[in-house]
């Protein structure tokens, strides 16, 4: 009896770890990047390099654990992220609630492909280079001219840097 309940728990737990693995890792590197959490240093310098102004609205794309949506807010723009991993909306909301800034932050579950990003006068970004190309033909398509947007470690593959720091890319729509 020991041993059956000792298989059942170990069989659930491998079904949960893939499951874990399938939700955080494969369904976003299909659709867009894995979570890789961005260090405190090169948040610093990308907000700088935004030039954020009070009540800009921002979006981050993929926005993991909220820490980017957190440094836009408290460098004064009316933030949005979004994500698709279930647990990391969960927990950029958490992250939000605790840094006081909900009134000018928050984390929508859902997949930025099919949103409206027309509103937004700067985005952020850390995409994969398999996706950099149709990423760039929606954000022209939808970004109004003077949107700001930054991505993180990949460039756009035809679109004219504006400032570039590290691997910091600063692109402004024309």
């Amino acid at each position: 009896m020991a041993v059956e309940l000792i298989s059942i728990a170990i069989t659930l737990s491998a079904i949960a770890i893939n499951i874990f693995i399938l939700t955080t890792v494969l369904i976003p590197m299909l659709l867009g990047a894995p979570f890789v959490p961005i260090d405190k240093t090169v948040l610093k310098r990308m907000i700088a390099l935004l030039q954020v102004q009070p009540g800009e609205k921002a979006a981050d794309l993929g926005s993991g654990d909220g820490r980017v949506v957190i440094a836009l807010a408290k460098a004064g723009a009316i933030a949005e992220g979004y994500e698709i991993n279930q647990f990391l909306v969960l927990a950029s909301r958490k992250n939000i609630k605790n840094a006081g800034i909900s009134a000018q932050a928050s984390i929508h579950w859902k997949n930025f492909w099919g949103q409206d990003l027309s509103s937004f006068q700067v985005v952020t970004l850390f995409g994969m280079p398999h996706m950099m190309k149709k990423l760039g033909a929606k954000l022209r398509k939808e970004l109004k001219p003077g949107t700001k947007v930054i991505s993180h470690q990949f460039m756009f593959p035809d679109w004219p840097i504006s400032q570039q720091e590290s691997q910091l890319y600063l692109y402004r729509i024309g």
